[in-house]
């Protein structure tokens, strides 16, 4: 007898719904007995939080970790891989190497960012010390571009604190704000900036199980963009979130002024070369993970949670990716019809990977899903099947076959051996992530 599958969601989407429909599943109120909850991330806190009282059973999943905001606030993000890099510098690891001028050479993939007000003082030594450089503000909680403003004068922040004083408390959390050194020398099409928007799936954080979906997407800005400084204040020049550059004359209501990965590999390809693009993806997965890592101690890794994410990386003129941000509920709106068959699928995938095989939500699966369940899925790191491969070629040697498993679990530790396998390629043995040893 077939298992009937409850859903309740407070994100009110088609790309949701359809799906969930589909699968022939019936939609119930959150006070209802539900197996899957797509929820916003402040439902997901209120259900976790002491308070509520509320006690999931073994049949229900939910969209979001209780702790996600350690990597998804952006005050956190920073405190929490400047926290990563100390910690590696203190074990002596060669990941925390450094060049001649204080550089971080394998994990110097965020700009560098101060909190304010607590680090204003790191800031203005800073500051001084590179002064013709342009710095991008963002309150530390908001999103869609809102609040966001660039400076290149220090009288511009003492304006701006001045301005502010009723908000601008070091004791309200809330009202931290994240100032960062501006990437100023963006990679450009067509005379254009723009930032790539990346989802990754994590199904499990102790042990790490993180995925990467290929239909990622290049969001442009609408107007060309000024190298000189002198249009800071035009946000159509400098900000690529849709929320804002849809309200700019030249946008293209069409294609959304979005392009896909996979267009861009081609582009890079055929201007830069395949070396060169190659390097850049692998940078960007070696980005991926490492950020995964840096929060990974410090989630609650509850089983019934998962959750996709949509990080903003943007590429300068050197293919150097920097991570820009990691959004806990990315848009699932289309803006296009691109956009909505992109994001239906995402949406399908991600139920694919995050479901046993019957369909049927149960913490107590061992969430390795087979690879033909990926979809546009590839595995990112799989901790727990990458400790498996190597127990048994310590124990068999290296040319032995696969322990004996069930069919997803040795499937899933070739492709989890194969992908730590491809970074030792890159990096070697001393740059490999030590926690994959």
């Amino acid at each position: 007898m077939s298992v009937r599958i409850t859903y309740c969601t407070d994100v009110e989407k088609s790309v949701l719904t359809n799906n969930f429909e589909r699968r022939g599943w019936l939609q119930v109120g959150p006070d209802e007995d539900w197996n899957f909850y797509w929820a916003g991330a402040q439902t997901c806190r209120t259900l976790f939080s002491v308070d509520s009282g509320y006690r999931m059973n073994d049949n229900q999943l939910i969209s979001h970790f209780p702790s996600h905001y350690e990597l998804t606030r952006k005050d956190l993000l920073v405190k929490n891989i400047k926290r990563y890099r100390r910690e590696l510098e203190r074990d002596g690891s060669i990941l925390a190497e450094r060049d001649g001028t204080g550089r971080y050479v394998h994990l110097d993939f965020l700009p560098t960012s101060f909190m304010l007000p607590a680090d204003y003082n790191l800031f203005v030594e800073e500051f001084r010390r590179c002064p013709n450089t342009t710095w991008i503000l963002k309150p530390a909680g908001r999103s869609q571009g809102i609040g966001i403003f660039l400076v290149n004068k220090l009288a511009q922040i003492k304006k701006w604190s001045r301005d502010n004083k009723g908000s601008f408390n070091p004791s309200l959390v809330k009202d931290t704000y994240v100032i960062a050194r501006y990437i100023d020398n963006p990679l450009l099409i067509g005379g254009k900036k723009f930032d790539l928007r990346l989802y990754v799936l994590v199904t499990s954080y102790r042990p790490l199980k993180a995925y990467m979906h290929k239909l990622g997407f290049c969001r442009f800005c609408t107007v060309r963009y000024d190298a000189s400084g002198q249009d800071l204040d035009n946000m159509f020049v400098h900000l690529t979130n849709v929320s804002i550059q849809k309200h700019g004359e030249e946008y293209n209501s069409i294609h959304g002024g979005k392009w896909p990965v996979r267009t861009l590999r081609l582009y890079l390809e055929s201007t830069r070369g395949k070396t060169k693009t190659d390097k850049l993806f692998w940078d960007m997965e070696w980005l991926l993970v490492h950020s995964l890592i840096a929060v990974a101690p410090i989630m609650a890794s509850d089983r019934h949670c998962f959750e996709c994410y949509g990080y903003d990386i943007i590429i300068d003129d050197q293919l150097k990716p920097w991570l820009i941000e990691v959004n806990a509920s990315p848009s699932l709106t289309s803006t296009t019809a691109n956009d909505r068959i992109l994001k239906h699928k995402l949406i399908d995938d991600t139920l694919n990977v995050v479901l046993p095989p019957d369909g049927v939500p149960n913490v107590h699966w061992n969430k390795v899903p087979t690879p033909d369940r990926y979809g546009d899925y590839e595995l990112l790191v799989d901790e727990e099947l990458h400790q498996l491969q190597q127990e048994h070629q310590q124990h068999h040697g290296t040319g032995a076959a696969a322990p004996p498993a069930g069919a997803g679990q040795a499937a899933g530790a070739s492709a989890a051996g194969s992908t730590a396998g491809a970074f030792k390629a890159k990096y070697g043995d001393k740059y490999s992530n030590p926690r994959w040893k």
